[in-house]
Order: C-alpha cells, then sequence, then structure tokens
C-alpha cells in the first residue's frame, strides 16, 4: 500500500510500518517459548510507565536476561535465548546486526507513556523491530496523532525517535520480541518494501475546548482532594485517547501542579518532561 506524499499516512509510515512476514510455523514455535518461561520479568524505566511493563534480554552486554538497560554493544546470547531454540533460530535467520534483543511483556491495563528512545546513545544509525507475539487489538501505539496496532504474523519497524507511547487497554497480555539493530545490508533488505495497511491505523480525535477544559477540571479535583496520583494518571492517558501536540500531558500535570501550588512537584514535571521527550 502506497499513499499520496503529502497524506497524514505518509508522515505516519515513517514512524512505524510492517516490513515482513513471520512464517506462521516459526511464530507458533517462538509463542510457545515466550509463554513458558519462569517468571522474572524485570520492571525498567519506571519513569515511562504505569506499571505492569516488564523485559527479558534474548542479547545484551552481559548474557544475563535480567541485564535489561540498552546499551550500545556488541552483545551476547543470555542463558534464556540459549533455552529457547525456536527464538535463537528466527534471530539467526533474520541475519541482523543486533545491538539488543529482548521479549517485552505489557499486562492488561498497563501503559507506556509518551516517550522517545535512543537519545541517551551513540549517534550511529540504528533500528527497532518489534514482532508481536501474543496481542490483541486492544494493545496498540499512539504515535503521530494516530493508534496503530502492531498485528501478528507480521514484523515491524518502530522509529523510537519520534515520540510515541504504547498500551494494553483491556488485555489479554501484550508479548513483542523487539530487537534493536544497527544499519546493514541485510536490514535495508528487510525494509526495502515496508508499508502501513490502514485497516491497522485509528487517527485519534482532537482534544480542545470545552472538552480539554473538561478534562483538566477532572484532574484538578482529582488532586484538590489528595488523589494526585489518580490525576496524573487522568492527565497521561488522554495521550493514548487524543491526538494532542508532543508532550502537551505533561505541560497539563505541571500546570495542574502550580495551578494547586505545588512548584516543587511542578519542577519535577518539568524535568521529567526533558527526560522522556528530549525537550525542554
Amino acid at each position: 500500500m502506497t499513499f499520496p506524499e503529502s497524506s497524514p499516512m505518509t508522515s505516519l509510515a515513517e514512524q512505524v510500518a510492517c516490513t515482513g512476514i513471520i512464517d506462521a510455523d516459526v511464530l507458533e514455535r517462538v509463542r510457545h517459548e515466550t509463554l513458558t518461561i519462569p517468571d522474572g520479568w524485570v520492571a525498567q524505566y519506571g519513569e515511562y510507565q504505569s506499571g505492569g511493563w516488564g523485559t527479558l534480554s534474548l542479547l545484551n552486554d552481559t548474557g544475563v536476561a535480567s541485564d535489561v538497560t540498552i546499551t550500545d554493544c556488541e552483545p551476547v546470547e543470555t542463558g534464556l535465548l540459549a533455552s529457547m531454540p525456536a527464538t535463537r533460530q528466527l534471530l539467526a535467520d533474520l541475519g541482523l546486526r543486533y545491538m539488543w534483543a529482548r521479549i517485552a511483556r505489557l499486562d492488561a491495563g498497563a501503559f507506556l507513556w509518551e516517550h522517545r528512545d535512543y537519545g541517551e546513545l551513540k549517534a550511529v544509525e540504528r533500528h527497532r523491530l518489534h514482532i508481536p507475539i501474543v496481542t490483541s487489538p486492544s494493545a496498540y501505539l499512539v504515535l503521530g496523532g494516530a493508534a496503530v496496532h502492531l498485528a501478528a504474523g507480521n514484523i515491524w519497524r518502530l522509529t523510537p525517535t519520534f515520540a510515541h507511547g504504547a498500551c494494553n487497554q483491556h488485555g489479554p497480555i501484550r508479548i513483542h520480541l523487539i530487537l534493536d539493530c544497527y544499519a546493514g545490508p541485510e536490514l535495508a533488505d528487510l525494509t526495502a518494501d515496508q508499508q502501513l495497511p490502514a485497516s491497522c491505523v485509528r487517527p485519534l480525535p482532537p482534544l480542545d475546548g470545552e472538552l480539554l477544559q473538561q478534562q483538566v477540571t477532572r484532574a484538578l479535583s482529582l488532586a484538590q482532594l489528595g488523589y494526585t496520583q489518580a490525576a496524573e494518571e487522568h492527565l497521561l492517558r488522554l495521550f493514548f485517547q487524543y491526538a494532542l501536540p508532543e508532550g502537551h500531558t505533561y505541560d497539563l500535570i505541571t500546570d495542574l501542579y502550580d495551578a494547586i501550588g505545588d512548584t516543587q512537584t511542578a519542577e519535577v514535571w518539568r524535568s521529567r518532561k526533558s527526560v522522556l521527550l528530549g525537550i525542554s
């Protein structure tokens, strides 16, 4: 599928696109391996999430699956990957130059807040691939003012230097294989015919005027009653319901704390916006 050069779908396809298909038998074997691993999912990047997000590394810099902080490296196989022969063979067959590989779990009702990735890494060309293992339409990315469901059976390319978030509104669990790769001819071949299926995209409505004021008023009421965390999450979740300017939910939270006279927490959120999005 192609789009007119100036269309919103063209812009969105620069951020996320489907790059290939996974053989159904291979996917089923990988699914069995991911669903039968022991518990031990590692919660990391707490400021990025609501809770319910966990990862385990398959390729990393130490060979220890619980080491999940992403860095530039020449990765080695973890003990977990050694116990997952179908997944190990899939990674080998793709033939990419990996920086990191992991499995990531997003529980029902969990959110990864709006953020950008790779900002702390060296300035070299790298790309991220998602291979959905277990998913449903309730799980989707939000970026470019749209909700995009990464359908199973496909390889998806995400450019995570664009602001994005992820959620699993109702479940069941979402499990993705996430591959961070350095640029190379194999990756170029894989992404040469990428496309964004319109069936996987749902444009989000705008949030302005009276509707915006209603949302802000509700959050303010929660904060004034002492439920500040609930107020924060109410505003953060607006990113997953409406097409908003970049970082707008963080600005709304900052304004909320300024409105109740908590300038210290307002400054914390100004700093957090800078960390998560790399902007002031």
